[in-house]
């Protein structure tokens, strides 16, 4: 079996789980997003592109109902025992099949939580199950539970953060080689994700970003390509991945002349993230993380330039992103606790001067001060 931990950390997450319902009175849960399933059994799929669901009940019992593709998968992959198929066909209802196997497990008129906050359950999904078990069970929205959980990692699960931390530096140390002025992007990307795969790493829950000129303002990926000019700019965001645990890089690069502009965001950047590393302790909330990166950013005038948001939580993630709850803006209440693995991002855009300087690195939060995962200087670099 393709599991990559060892037995007593899944009782370990599905007692912490049951734990956790039984505090919210919950006698099963209904388990949609692929990094709860993931995280409780080692189920590895791209399969929840369809109808899925993970039953767990208060017991620790546990149902998966997938489709006919994703059998195999669950065996090999998980510790589920009790795998059920719903049937592709022109009359396919994943959502009465589901009442089906609540009725069969006994759960009829039990407290359900839902994972209704997921890219693993689409809406029209969602009002299925709404349809079919209104008035079957008595539903909740817990879409909270299990990430709550996954916040805060085992000691395993650091050990996984720390290879991914690794490749990240691999894939930095393969991008920069190649940056220089007449390279194509392609190439640069291609090294990049290359080192992670070289090094026995996954593909990351969401693209590689890489963009230079204009595009080095962007903090998406998209399609295209261009090759570096004499005096240019080239923004990277990318995420080291090893078991689907990941641990994210941002870094601006210049390429010949350096402008005036870039080295005042470099600083500010710089500072940033400084204050945030000095704020991201035990005790302080998300919201107040990212006040101490805002008070460097608007103290130097460069409020209209940033973003509302200067990171987030990473771990065990699966397409479309692997961004992770929680997430660093204004008025968060969430506290940082020890043995979390944030990112944290300082991210400039002046699109009048058409400047580009970003800056960012994943962390492990401690007792005290967080330890930056990554060995790879924060300098300006102009290659």
């Amino acid at each position: 079996m393709a599991l990559h931990f060892e037995p007593a950390e899944f009782e370990a997450r599905s007692r912490r789980a049951r734990d956790a319902m039984a505090t919210r009175g919950l006698d099963a849960m209904l388990l949609f997003a692929q990094e709860s399933m993931y995280w409780l059994t080692g189920y590895d799929s791209f399969g929840f592109c369809f109808f899925q669901c993970l039953v767990l009940r208060a017991d620790g019992g546990m149902t998966l109902l997938t489709r006919a593709p994703d059998l195999r998968q669950a065996q090999h992959t998980s510790i589920i025992k009790d795998i059920r198929i719903w049937v592709d066909r022109a009359d396919a209802s994943p959502a009465s099949q589901l009442r089906e196997l609540i009725y069969d497990l006994k759960l009829a008129g039990a407290e359900v939580g839902v994972e209704y906050d997921t890219h693993g359950l689409t809406a029209a999904n969602g009002r299925a199950i709404d349809g079919e078990l209104d008035g079957f069970v008595r539903l909740s929205d817990a879409s909270d539970l299990i990430p709550r959980l996954r916040a805060v990692k085992s000691p395993a699960e650091v050990a996984y953060v720390r290879r991914a931390a690794a490749l990240a530096d691999a894939a930095l140390l393969a991008g920069l080689s190649e940056i220089r002025a007449g390279a194509h992007e392609a190439d640069i990307l291609a090294a990049m994700q290359g080192a992670v795969l070289k090094g026995g790493g996954d593909y990351p829950g969401n693209e590689f970003i890489i963009g230079s000129g204009e595009d080095a303002l962007l903090c998406r990926y998209k399609s295209g390509r261009r090759r570096l000019s004499e005096n240019d700019q080239i923004t990277l965001e990318f995420a080291g991945v090893w078991r689907h645990y990941h641990a994210a890089l941002m870094r601006t690069v210049i390429v010949g002349r350096t402008a005036p502009r870039h080295v005042e965001l470099h600083a500010a950047a710089r500072e940033a993230l400084a204050a945030v590393e000095d704020a991201m302790r035990p005790g302080a909330t998300f919201g107040e993380v990212f006040d101490a990166h805002a008070r460097v950013m608007d103290g130097r005038g460069l409020e209209a330039h940033r973003l509302n948001a200067c990171g987030y939580s990473l771990g065990a993630r699966f397409t479309p992103s692997w961004m992770d709850w929680p997430m660093f803006y204004r008025g968060s209440p969430v506290t940082v606790e020890p043995d979390m693995v944030l990112f944290a991002h300082m991210i400039l855009m002046d699109s009048d001067a058409g400047a580009a300087m970003c800056l960012g690195r994943t962390y492990l939060t401690t007792a005290d001060a967080p330890l930056s995962l990554s060995t790879a200087p924060i300098d300006l670099d102009i290659r």
